[in-house]
């Protein structure tokens, strides 16, 4: 792939999307992980101001980590670039408390409340400065099995890396010298206090749901495929049709003109 050609190009749409809606910069949650450190890296190119955030909560200190230090490596080389850190344990740990004592534990509602949680502060941002809140999905996440919280890390203005995948963003990433502690690092959305990764969770690495991804464009079904590749496949129907309400525009009912 053309790596410096798609690069250029997504910057650039990045430019005339802050001009046309009139904002002045761009907010980036950063994590430690690939998505979001080549979405701030692409933003930081712009040479408009761009904001990273740093949003712990109870977070797994070798991902903080990689995140500082790739948002301090992004300072170094483009002083367009502001950070700050708000810790969100606090704040987590009195929300889980409030609505705990109302209801069952549920350990998947909470961990979609840490990506609200931050979702709202970015906002926060946004609203203060006028910036665009950046989201950091890939075309698997966003598209092939809606692997995001809705109206989380999926609440977001613009989304320059969704048409990507992630064999694609980590070439990418290559290209443009993001750390090797972020390359190397096993995709995770840091959102279980266990540490466990995406594959852990979806049990397919990126590269086989893209795979699937492209085989189902062709037109495929499941029974065209044995073993391993038919398991795959149907991991990426299974979350797919499961989250197709995230994927799809939100239903607006039509009233009939005849009723009006």
């Amino acid at each position: 792939m053309n790596s410096k050609e798609i690069v250029t190009q997504i910057v650039q749409w990045l430019i005339n999307y802050s001009n046309k809606s009139k904002t002045c910069g761009y907010v980036v949650g950063v994590s430690g992980g690939i998505d979001s450190a080549l979405t701030s890296t692409l933003c930081a190119m712009t040479g408009l101001p761009t904001l990273c955030v740093d949003m712990p909560i109870s977070q797994n200190k070798n991902e903080q980590k990689r995140g500082l230090d790739h948002i301090k490596w992004l300072k170094i080389k483009h002083n367009n670039v502001k950070s700050v850190t708000i810790d969100l344990s606090k704040t987590f740990e009195c929300f889980k408390n409030s609505v705990e004592k109302k209801c069952d534990k549920n350990l998947l509602a909470l961990a979609n409340s840490r990506s609200r949680l931050r979702m709202g502060t970015l906002y926060y941002f946004s609203t203060i400065n006028n910036y665009l809140v950046v989201g950091t999905g890939n075309k698997v996440e966003d598209f092939g099995i809606g692997f995001y919280t809705k109206y989380g890390d999926g609440g977001v203005d613009i989304s320059p890396i969704a048409d990507l995948y992630k064999t694609e963003i980590f070439e990418i990433s290559s290209h443009l010298g993001i750390n090797n502690d972020i390359l190397n690092a096993k995709p995770t959305d840091g959102l279980w206090d266990d540490g466990r990764t995406d594959e852990d969770q979806i049990g397919a690495t990126y590269k086989e749901l893209e795979w699937a991804m492209k085989q189902k464009d062709n037109g495929k079904i499941s029974t065209d495929f044995k073993n391993r590749q038919k398991e795959v496949f149907l991991i990426l129907e299974k979350f797919n049709n499961a989250n197709l309400h995230k994927i799809n525009p939100i239903p607006i009912f039509l009233v009939s003109e005849k009723l009006r």
